[in-house]
């Protein structure tokens, strides 16, 4: 099976936003990020994750890039499209029931926890943002972006 999903790398003053979450039984760190819902464009699904993983408005840029993960443990591949962009705003809302924490962490305090990364796509969504890895958004066609 392959899931596709998006994720957004959020950065201001040097720190890079997370979402801490329980992820079958385990604290773990990831990107805010999430599955792509039917008729939703790419765009439009990262800022939903965003939102209810961070109550935060965030406004997709640019295309970080696109990773693909096996997770052998339930057979299921993953495909990520992977954002920048920015906050514009936050929201007084309950965040989704999985989250347990928001941090801001500089790249050295991420590589510290390395052990509590969701996914290896944590730490190269990451590394890819500060290489300057940045495509256009209209490298997608309108309905897909």
């Amino acid at each position: 099976m392959t899931s596709v999903t998006v994720a957004a790398v959020i950065e201001g003053d040097g720190r890079f936003l997370f979402v801490q979450e329980k992820i079958e039984g385990r604290l773990v760190l990831n990107q805010p990020a999430g599955h792509l819902d039917p008729g939703e464009s790419l765009v439009a699904a990262c800022s939903r994750e965003v939102m209810e993983e961070t109550a935060h408005v965030f406004e997709p840029t640019a295309l970080v890039g696109i990773y693909r993960w096996y997770y052998a443990p339930k057979d299921v591949t993953f495909l990520r499209f992977c954002f920048k962009g920015m906050l514009t705003g936050k929201e007084a809302r309950p965040l989704d029931k999985e989250i347990v924490a928001l941090h801001w962490l500089s790249p050295a305090e991420l590589k510290d926890r390395k052990a509590e990364h969701r996914s290896p796509l944590v730490q190269k969504c990451v590394d890819d943002f500060l290489a300057g890895r940045s495509f256009p958004l209209d490298a997608f066609s309108p309905e897909y972006s």
